[in-house]
């Protein structure tokens, strides 16, 4: 047997299909291969939508866990380590446990193609069937009807969060077609929670729901948040809760805590799990201030944030938190994948930031080049240069604005490699 993880997932990069075919097919033959661990499942949340699925998710699990219940946990990508991805019941698998579990999902897969996210996801599965727990918090990957994680015949309840435009080449190019894809989560008389939605993809939703007679509860209808005086305010038909502000910080969390809050009240806790949700919820890089290593060494004075967003909503969040916070001028640091919609991420930041340093990201395959991302910024209004990495740019941007606020931002893996130097 290889002696680490890494040597294993090695194996199972290598095994991806030439093309990818979205389908189900493959995550069948291999979870009958490893003798459905899916169906021995602790009951599950299945958790899909286009942006704050990690946030919700956290804060779902911060309030099952000050409730005293045992709780698994997958989440994708991961930031430094894969083994992020797989929680058990509040750790993070430990690698000889992840060794066992990859290993087994190899020899079961026996050399057939598969992609990465189908076998990890299969692994996943080994691990949370054999780890009791008392709910399984399953966030989708890519989309929802055809993704990896959607071979649950029965979760407990699905969640659906904000749907925007985001892996068109997969989902489509529509609001109306990529809701449609994350609405196959949806299962009969199984309920859902659903979280702000344009009209366009809420009605694709409720088309979805009424055949399958599948409860939803969506804001602004069954569930109301907004904010008063500085607390949360969160009503559904059962009553209201005053709440403090969600420890995560950035006002699109505000409405990420009110899609929580719905989840809890839907498994029929109280108050007091509610509120330990907003207060102990801890996601890394979303909003994340960075208090030391190396690169807050390098620039002393200076406030540096930290946030994986990479799609105009994601965006459009970003910014206004950033134009929240009063007091600095406001750098950016951004580095993209090939594929997103730079121009579109970045457009709104126009009248908030003083320039832009565009960085390669180096540690995933598929990154843009500065160049093209700078382009992007300049397409939109936003002063830009091109830098050769972070650290570069932070240096640069010190000799230009000491004391500035600086976010680095664009991309998960680009989070992840600033997170690794910590």
């Amino acid at each position: 047997m290889p002696k680490t993880s890494a040597e294993l997932l090695a194996q199972m990069l290598a095994l991806h299909p030439v093309e990818i075919e979205l389908s189900l097919g493959r995550m069948t033959r291999l979870l009958t291969a490893l003798d459905h661990p899916e169906r021995k499942l602790p009951p599950v949340i299945h958790i899909a939508g286009t942006n704050g699925k990690g946030s919700t998710l956290a804060m779902v699990r911060a309030g099952l866990a000050a409730a005293g219940q045992r709780v698994h946990a997958y989440t994708s990508p991961h930031l430094v380590r894969f083994s992020e991805r797989i929680v058990l019941n509040g750790a993070e698998i430990d690698e000889p446990a992840l060794i066992d579990v990859l290993h087994r999902t190899l020899m079961a897969n026996d050399g057939h193609p598969i992609t990465y996210f189908e076998a990890t996801t299969c692994a996943a599965f080994l691990a949370f069937a054999e780890n009791p727990a008392d709910m399984l918090l399953l966030e989708v990957g890519l989309g929802g009807r055809l993704d990896a994680t959607n071979v649950i015949d029965c979760p407990l309840c699905t969640v659906i969060t904000p749907v925007d435009i985001d892996h068109q080449e997969f989902l489509g190019d529509t609001l109306a077609k990529i809701a449609g894809e994350k609405a196959g989560i949806l299962k009969r008389g199984v309920p859902c929670i659903i979280g702000r939605q344009p009209d366009e993809a809420l009605d694709v939703i409720e088309a979805r729901a009424t055949p399958l007679g599948a409860p939803i509860s969506a804001f602004g209808q069954q569930w109301h948040v907004t904010t008063e005086h500085g607390r949360l305010v969160f009503q559904d038909e059962t009553g209201l809760l005053d709440l403090p502000l969600p420890a995560l910080p950035g006002l699109h969390q505000v409405e990420n805590a009110g899609i929580a809050l719905a989840v809890l009240r839907q498994l029929g806790h109280g108050e007091a799990a509610c509120e330990a949700a907003l207060r102990d919820a801890a996601w890394p890089a979303r909003i994340q201030r960075l208090t030391n290593g190396p690169l807050v060494a390098l620039a002393p004075g200076m406030e540096l944030w930290l946030d994986g967003g990479h799609n105009p909503a994601a965006g459009r969040a970003l910014a206004r938190a950033m134009e929240a916070m009063p007091g600095r001028p406001l750098w950016m640091i951004t580095g993209m994948m090939a594929r997103k919609d730079w121009a579109g991420f970045l457009a709104p930041f126009g009248d908030v930031v003083q320039g832009v340093m565009a960085v390669p990201v180096t540690d995933a395959p598929g990154g843009a080049a500065p160049e093209d991302v700078a382009g992007a910024a300049r397409s939109v209004g936003l002063s830009v240069e091109v830098s050769g990495s972070v650290t570069d740019a932070l240096i640069a941007i010190a000799a230009k604005a000491p004391g500035a606020r600086v976010l680095i931002c664009g991309s998960l893996y680009l989070a992840g490699e600033v997170l690794a130097l910590q």
